[in-house]
């Protein structure tokens, strides 16, 4: 091993270290599995309640994603970024408003969706355990 941490790899094109990705996909298919695992266990609301938070945790990901890469991206080039707590503020209302809508209606009950939308945070514990157990960090001699 060089030592190197995963975040020196010399490119600062993008600064998203090679766990991330992986992270995205664990979220993925931890989504799928749940929402098969909650249709079949449960019911078929309880998995497409899963399968929707899913969609609004990725969504969730990719807007913050999107606002933190034009932020930066106008920091790097100089010019003061013009950050809105407002975008920041609209995010969690308009995911807010789609969990109230769904609650509301009784489309799809919600605590799957809630569940769903926490697949970000179990991915990253899920990650967590297969780094500790497969030695994926360089250890000091």
């Amino acid at each position: 091993m060089t030592g190197k941490s995963e975040y020196e790899d010399g490119s600062a094109s993008d600064v998203m270290p090679p766990t991330h990705n992986r992270i995205l996909v664990i979220m993925a298919v931890l989504g799928l599995l749940g929402a098969i695992a909650g249709a079949v266990f449960h019911s078929i609301g309880f998995g497409v309640g899963i399968l929707v938070g899913i969609v609004l945790a990725f969504a969730n990901y990719y807007w913050l994603r999107y606002s933190l890469r034009k932020v930066f991206s106008d920091a790097a080039e100089g010019e003061k970024p013009k950050i809105s707590a407002i975008r920041y503020i609209l995010r969690y209302l308009t995911l807010g408003v789609v969990v109230a809508i769904i609650f509301a209606i009784g489309i799809l009950p919600i605590v799957p969706v809630i569940l769903g939308m926490a697949g970000f945070g179990f991915a990253v514990v899920v990650d967590g355990i297969i780094r500790i157990f497969s030695g994926a960090e360089a250890r000091p001699d």
